[in-house]
């Protein structure tokens, strides 16, 4: 099995709806997003996929996050932006994109994160 890891990064904000504690009030994150892509087999020049093709998929989902108030985005008036929704939410709109997606990483700091897979 061979895995590809691609990094990318988007700042937001956000406050987390129902939560008792300071991520309830406006806050932001500089987040990291990691994306892992899995094959068996590789292609005829060797690879499981161009990273350059990832980025690409990467940068137009991150696109529409950056520098935004996650509560305003459609999916996110009615589910909460945790890191784990933000995990799902970019993992669902690569799949249509990746083939092999496997995970979809986010970061909130150097510490914490969440992934989501299927």
């Amino acid at each position: 099995m061979f895995t590809l890891k691609v990094e990318a990064s988007f700042s937001s904000a956000h406050n987390l709806r129902g939560y008792k504690g300071k991520c309830e009030a406006l806050h932001g994150h500089n987040w990291k997003v990691e994306v892992l892509v899995r094959a068996q087999e590789l292609d005829k020049t060797g690879m499981v996929m161009d990273f350059t093709e990832i980025k690409k998929h990467l940068r137009a989902v991150l696109e529409k996050l950056d520098h935004t108030y996650l509560n305003k985005i459609a999916y996110f008036k009615k589910i909460n932006p945790t890191s784990e929704n933000i995990s799902k939410y970019i993992y669902h709109r690569l799949a249509a994109r990746i083939q092999g997606l496997a995970a979809v990483t986010v970061w909130e700091n150097s510490t914490s994160c969440a992934t989501y897979n299927e």
